[in-house]
């Protein structure tokens, strides 16, 4: 079995990677039977000549692969037939600008396992960049609030080289007896609590987070049941929140109230009530001023989250009453960053943590014949067709337009 690591081509240019040179080791260790090579490039976050030093073989063509892996969608003239491939292709939600995509992979006999649906038997995901998002999201979250109090001042998170360097900064600031909100319980939202605590910021619970006056910096970390309530009064459990959402009504606006930052690490799931609407902000009892929105959910359940933003511009301002964007300096404003690539500001760190869950979750089962079915679930084309699980895409993949 030949594996290749392709070069990343789109634009905004991509610096991650599947695996790093010390990955590729480990897995050449752990399957004497794979072979690998690494596609040069100029834009990675780990040059070739660090490929090479690790002795790993960087080559220019890799049409004698088996399975080509690679981190964003591939662009379509650079789609090799035949192949099996792994990426994000951003295609399960029928996105319309991956269509084309998804029907060349098709007229090419390409197999695609997309990163996105690759689960366990329970379902929930098993490899991903979430926590480096949520890491990045918090860390520029903070120096959102340090530019808009002019404050504090933390450099830009690309320009630093690891996880330990963000915790580093932000050890440092002063930071004002903030109450600090955090959405979910997924990797997203404990990559944003690891730097909450790193921060040595006080957790505490529901009620004492809403009703307590504190003298110092605290956060909570709520989960679905804490910021949505059935309309019938029953408390359940969380599958049925998942399995019922149009049962729930947002019980937010409490925690709305009382919260200065908010952090939004959660899921947000079709027919989920929104967390908060732009009618909640004009409320004189909403209290919130900042917001990292790591979720990036566009005019969805955070009613400030107006657009995405970028890694050159994260930061912009949302005035609740005009419900319009405005310089995040604004007095109106509430302050949002809403960068919806975060984890490509931590290239080296996202990349050696997701190869890691790829060495753990995906790799053995080319050599264990998919006895899990990790393949058997992701593949998401096979032999120019959708396979079964995936033929909910057929009236995307058949639409021309």
């Amino acid at each position: 079995m030949k594996f290749g690591i392709i070069k990343e081509r789109k634009n905004p240019p991509d610096k991650r990677v599947v695996f790093s040179p010390s990955k590729l080791v480990e897995l050449q260790k752990q399957f004497p039977k794979a072979e690998v090579v690494v596609e040069s490039s100029d834009i990675r976050t780990f040059s070739d000549e660090e490929y090479r030093k690790h002795g790993l073989q960087v080559v220019d063509d890799l049409s004698d692969c088996d399975v080509l892996l690679g981190v964003k969608e591939v662009p379509i003239d650079h789609l090799i037939p035949n192949k099996k491939y792994f990426f994000f292709s951003h295609t399960i939600k029928k996105q319309p600008y991956n269509r084309k995509l998804l029907q060349a992979v098709l007229s090419k006999n390409i197999e695609l396992y997309d990163h996105e649906v690759i689960v366990a038997k329970n379902g929930f995901r098993l490899i991903g960049f979430g926590r480096y998002a949520g890491i990045v999201g918090a860390y520029n979250g903070f120096r959102a609030i340090g530019l808009h109090k002019e404050s504090f001042e933390l450099p830009k998170a690309e320009h630093l080289e690891s996880q330990s360097q963000l915790i580093q900064h932000l050890q440092r600031i002063d930071l004002p007896n903030l109450k600090i909100l955090l959405t979910g319980v997924g990797k997203v939202a404990k990559g944003a609590q690891e730097m909450l605590d790193a921060m040595k910021i006080r957790k505490v619970g529901v009620e004492a987070y809403l009703q307590e006056e504190l003298q110092e910096p605290v956060y909570c970390m709520i989960d679905v049941l804490d910021y949505n309530k059935r309309k019938d009064g029953q408390v359940i459990d969380n599958f049925d929140f998942y399995n019922h959402p149009e049962e729930y009504v947002s019980d937010f606006f409490r925690f709305a109230k009382v919260t200065d930052f908010f952090i939004a690490g959660h899921f947000f799931g079709d027919g989920s009530p929104y967390l908060f609407t732009r009618e909640d902000a004009k409320n004189a009892e909403f209290n919130i001023q900042y917001v990292a929105d790591i979720s990036c959910d566009i005019d969805g359940p955070v009613a400030s989250t107006i657009r995405p933003s970028n890694i050159e511009d994260p930061i912009y301002g949302y005035d609740p009453i005009t419900e319009s964007e405005v310089d995040f300096r604004s007095d109106s404003a509430i302050v949002v960053m809403a960068v919806d690539n975060l984890p490509c500001e931590l290239p080296k760190d996202a990349s050696e943590g997701f190869g890691e869950m790829f060495l753990k979750s995906v790799i053995p089962a080319f050599f264990d014949e998919d006895k899990d079915g990790i393949l058997e679930s992701a593949r998401m084309t096979q032999d120019g067709k959708l396979t079964e699980r995936f033929s909910f895409l057929q009236d995307y993949v058949d639409d021309q337009d």
